[in-house]
């Protein structure tokens, strides 16, 4: 791992853990039954797992405070009070990442695009050092109508993980019309998350 990434938490402890994030409002539709097929692959693995759904949440977005750059340059935290600390320290603790995010317009969802914002600055913009650089994430495009913005999707997901140093370890886009195949491909995906960090931690 990079930077201070091996002193955290969620790295190098006894139990593999997997934070999901889910980022659909509908909980039985077909972003939310992606994530819920990867943490059953984690659950399979032996790993621990937990699952925050984004849209729950309090998460403004970016206000680009003063000159542009305010808190998260001086001090690596944001100014608005709102659960962006949680889902950090969450991040924080686990060992990797499922985001699972609704295709809108070719691009993640608007609370992905919200949290992301904000914590990339909050990692890369001030004194502090990365409390989450280093975890895998397995990325998970779920879009609508003709499937067509998936990739993209998962191109903005990619300079998301980027900025903040967070490795990918796989991508999925799924459809109405995969949705069959791909269930069982996201808990596969899943258990080899799992698998793979082990096997990383084993050196």
């Amino acid at each position: 791992m990079v930077g201070g990434a091996a002193a955290n938490q969620g790295l190098g402890g006894d139990a593999v853990k997997i934070l999901v994030m889910q980022a659909s409002p509908n909980k039985d539709g077909l972003t939310a039954s992606m994530a819920k097929e990867a943490m059953a692959g984690v659950e399979a693995a032996g790993a621990e797992t937990e699952l925050v759904h984004l849209r729950e949440l309090k998460l403004e977005a970016c206000r680009a405070c003063e000159d542009g750059w305010g808190k998260c340059r001086r001090e690596s935290l944001c100014i608005i009070e709102d659960d962006i600390e949680m889902v950090r320290d969450k991040m924080a603790g686990a060992d990797g990442i499922v985001v699972s995010t609704p295709v809108y317009f070719g691009d993640v969802a608007e609370v992905v695009k919200n949290f992301f914002d904000r914590l990339r600055r909050c990692e890369r913009a001030g004194p502090e050092e990365p409390r989450v650089e280093g975890r895998w994430v397995l990325a998970i495009a779920a879009a609508g109508g003709g499937g067509g913005g998936g990739p993209t999707c998962l191109v903005a997901t990619e300079r998301y993980a980027a900025h903040m140093g967070l490795p990918i370890f796989d991508q999925m886009v799924v459809t109405r019309r995969s949705r069959e195949y791909m269930l069982p491909a996201a808990r596969g995906a899943g258990e080899r998350l799992v698998r793979y960090i082990e096997e990383q931690r084993a050196g």
